[in-house]
């Protein structure tokens, strides 16, 4: 039993900064659609911040046992209530990694808050372990929040950096890339475990971790 602690512990800590991710990352989505013109999100309950509407229990626990990869639910849209379609997707599908930014950028003030009160020795009547999970907890949303932001921006359906990219191409190559969207579940597994995300994504979180979180 002793061992399972430091597992227990894990996940508790990254199981608020979790929920809150997944379920800002497709509401932000939904809201972006239904601001858009598209009535399917609001239809469909999607237009909320009550996590149950949004969580899939399998990428919940994916994103448990890798601290990398998960998902939600995703969000119905129907381009053809956008005025132009392939833009309209793109500001729909840039709001989920968006909304993960900022939500990194709140957890990053309130660890340097919490840390600096640790250093001066602020205590409130909590223990030090109390005021060490918190800080604990708002590392993890910070380190969750890029890291679904950054994994969703890669342009591979189908992820939402995909749409963004055909947001951007022209005509021809947006199609292309949008009947890719067939293979996606394949092209994406082919890049979790070929080790692309080690030369890729962790590179670039580690960047955008220490920038947000100093040192």
């Amino acid at each position: 039993m002793p061992e399972l602690w430091p597992l227990l512990r894990q996940v508790v800590i990254v199981a608020v900064p979790l929920l809150l991710a997944l379920t800002l990352h497709e509401a932000a989505h939904a809201y972006a659609a239904d601001r858009l013109g598209d009535p399917t999100p609001r239809r469909a309950g999607r237009l909320t911040l009550n996590p149950l509407a949004h969580l899939d229990a399998v990428g919940t626990l994916v994103f448990v046992l890798t601290r990398m990869i998960g998902w939600a639910k995703p969000v119905p849209v129907n381009p053809s209530y956008f005025r132009r379609p392939r833009q309209g997707m793109l500001w729909v599908a840039l709001a989920g990694p968006a909304a993960n930014l900022v939500l990194a950028g709140a957890f990053a003030l309130a660890y340097h808050l919490l840390a600096s009160a640790v250093g001066a020795g602020v205590r409130l009547g909590l223990p030090v372990d109390v005021w060490l999970f918190l800080v604990s907890v708002a590392r993890a949303g910070v380190i969750v929040n890029l890291g679904l932001a950054l994994f969703n921006l890669m342009p591979i359906p189908p992820l939402d950096g995909s749409r963004i990219l055909a947001g951007v191409l022209p005509g021809g190559a947006a199609a292309a890339v949008y009947r890719l969207e067939r293979y996606g579940m394949v092209l994406l597994l082919l890049v979790v475990f070929s080790g692309a995300l080690d030369r890729t994504l962790y590179p670039a979180l580690r960047v955008a971790a220490r920038a947000f979180l100093g040192g």
